[in-house]
């Protein structure tokens, strides 16, 4: 039997083991059964698209270029939010041959306090632009990142009844793609060991979002509590009118993670949330260690923010048992690996320390005790991650080999470990008071070009 003082080492790993194998077993199957989307009309709804944008002159005129036509009914409103660049210039260019293009300027100190105030901006704007007794029920508001690239049938599917069709969903959140997955030299200026560890990051990136996370959004469907990200949002905007009215503003003001929070007060405010995975949003994976860390740690930062909700969530008439539970579960995420990252550290040290004096440690005998034990977590803590790479060789690399898909799964076990680095960094930044907001560079983008997230 360990020692108490051990024990923790044996049990803390088992329990996140349990907990992991459930939400995984519940993500793989909701993937692997969901049911085809039916399909609705997108001509009952009016449509606006929010573009938010920070010195994004090398890609925001493709970008609205291809939304108006691929849905020439809709409008596109740009957010420049007070861009040092020409971003301001090719919106406006094209808003005066195009009345459906709208440009939303903003300009400091009130710009650059990051993607809620900018996207508050363009609602206000939308309200004001809206004729007076619009049916706001059936004004739907998407957002779509600088150099995001919409499914052409997007509307169609997200119109459906099990989404806007159904007056109780407030939010649709779609999938998300990496379109350079199959970019064969993401850095073409370096050598051939570089491009193919970025070619790697970029590729599990792509079976994070297709696969991994379109399961977990699977999964809260069933439970009732799915989240909503920032690239390919959908939101009714008569549920963002009932947000403002209760929280102020629909997006919060400083939040790291303004897309989720919204999604929390969609369903505070009784409004159902649904992920569709048959549609897509596509955008560029990071072939950067060093950026996709800066990126993630804004991300656990802001999951860590949302713990604050915890207490408003359970008390909740409207999240159903299930949903609180997962929802529960996601803000521990970080925690959690904050304490196994801990663990860690303290199990090396007490093992280095007793291998300098010589001298055996409970913790050494424990380890050495429960060595087949070890070795069968160690193998069911991996399993999980490659099984995902053949479902997603089946769904979006047909081409690829059998052991190849086996292979990128391992990769992507590899990969999972980068939360651990990310919730140290953004509990460090909490306990600095470090809460600001930068954008992340484009992979055109030179380093140089102004205020954008590298390391920080």
């Amino acid at each position: 039997m360990p020692a108490p003082s051990t024990a923790v080492l044996v049990v803390h790993p088992l329990v996140l083991l349990l907990g992991f194998l459930l939400y995984w077993a519940g993500a793989r199957r909701s993937y692997l059964r969901r049911p085809p989307v039916v399909p609705g009309d997108p001509a009952l709804f009016d449509w606006h698209f929010f573009v938010p944008c920070r010195d994004e002159e090398a890609v925001v005129g493709t970008t609205v270029t291809r939304l108006r036509a691929d849905f020439p009914t809709a409008d596109v409103w740009v957010i420049d939010d007070d861009s040092d660049d020409g971003t301001g210039a090719v919106v406006e260019a094209l808003a005066a041959d195009d009345p459906r293009v709208h440009l939303v300027r903003r300009r400091r100190p009130d710009a650059r306090t990051g993607k809620g105030a900018a996207l508050n901006a363009a609602y206000d704007r939308l309200g004001a632009f809206l004729p007076e007794g619009t049916d706001r029920s059936r004004v739907v508001v998407c957002v779509v990142d600088a150099d995001g690239r919409l499914d052409p049938r997007a509307l169609e599917l997200v119109s459906g009844p099990a989404a806007f069709g159904d007056p109780d969903v407030g939010g649709v959140q779609i999938g998300v793609r990496m379109r350079n997955a199959g970019d064969p030299r993401p850095f073409p200026e370096r050598g051939r060991p570089v491009n193919a560890a970025a070619r790697l990051l970029v590729r599990v990136q792509d079976m994070e979002f297709a696969v991994s996370n379109a399961g977990m959004q699977l999964l809260r469907n069933r439970t009732g509590s799915t989240g909503l990200g920032g690239n390919g949002q959908f939101t009714r905007l008569g549920a963002l009118d009932r947000i403002g009215a209760a929280e102020r503003r629909p997006w919060r003001r400083g939040a790291l993670l303004e897309d989720y929070e919204l999604g929390l007060h969609m369903l505070l405010a009784g409004y159902r949330t649904t992920h569709v995975a048959d549609t897509w949003v596509s955008q560029e994976a990071l072939p950067s260690a060093r950026r996709l860390l800066t990126q993630r740690t804004r991300w656990a930062q802001g999951n860590l923010q949302c713990v604050r909700y915890a207490p408003r969530i359970v008390a909740s008439r409207h999240v159903p048992g299930r949903g609180v539970l997962e929802t529960l579960y996601t803000f521990v995420q970080p925690l959690a690996h904050l304490v196994t990252l801990a663990l860690s550290v303290f199990l090396l040290g007490v093992l280095a320390v007793g291998l300098v004096r010589g001298q055996d440690t409970g913790v050494t005998a424990t380890l050495s005790a429960q060595w087949p034990l070890l070795l069968v977590l160690a193998a069911v803590s991996v399993a999980p991650f490659v099984l995902w790479g053949p479902v997603y060789r089946r769904d979006h690399a047909p081409d690829a080999s059998f052991v190849r898909s086996l292979l990128w799964g391992l990769a992507l076990w590899l990969y999972a470990y980068h939360l651990f680095v990310v919730s140290a960094r953004a509990f460090g930044r909490m306990l600095r008071g470090r809460n600001g907001w930068a954008k992340t560079r484009r992979n055109a983008e030179p380093a140089t070009a102004g205020p954008v997230a590298l390391e920080s």
